[in-house]
């Protein structure tokens, strides 16, 4: 389970930031993630559960923004959704395409007292 030290590295990155800003809780953390990453939304929100006991975001909550996969066949332009196995454009069929979205992890905002 990948999401326990996914989580940590948020968590820690929270912490840090909330206590650079002289904070003494964090209400609410903000992340997104691409669904080519293959974190599974239930178990990182477990981690988060677990590994903020005890911390200043002991009672704060995780809101999640899952980025689906995109990417823009290098042929002919076309831009598409995909899965992390079928990366092929539907226009023109080549296999030859880059990648926009869907492998982010990122913190976008942290709510703190």
């Amino acid at each position: 389970m990948h999401e326990m030290g996914i989580c940590d590295g948020i968590l820690k990155s929270a912490l840090e930031a909330a206590e650079a800003e002289g904070a003494t809780r964090i209400n609410h953390i903000d992340v997104t993630f691409g669904e080519l990453t293959q974190i599974v939304e239930d178990a990182l929100q477990f981690a988060f559960e677990v590994q903020r006991a005890d911390t200043i975001a002991a009672e704060a909550t995780l809101g999640i923004t899952i980025l689906e996969g995109r990417s823009r066949c290098m042929d002919c332009s076309a831009e598409f959704k995909h899965d992390r196995y079928e990366v092929k454009c539907p226009e023109c069929g080549s296999y030859l395409c880059s990648l926009i979205q869907g492998r982010e992890l990122r913190i976008d905002s942290i709510d703190v007292d």
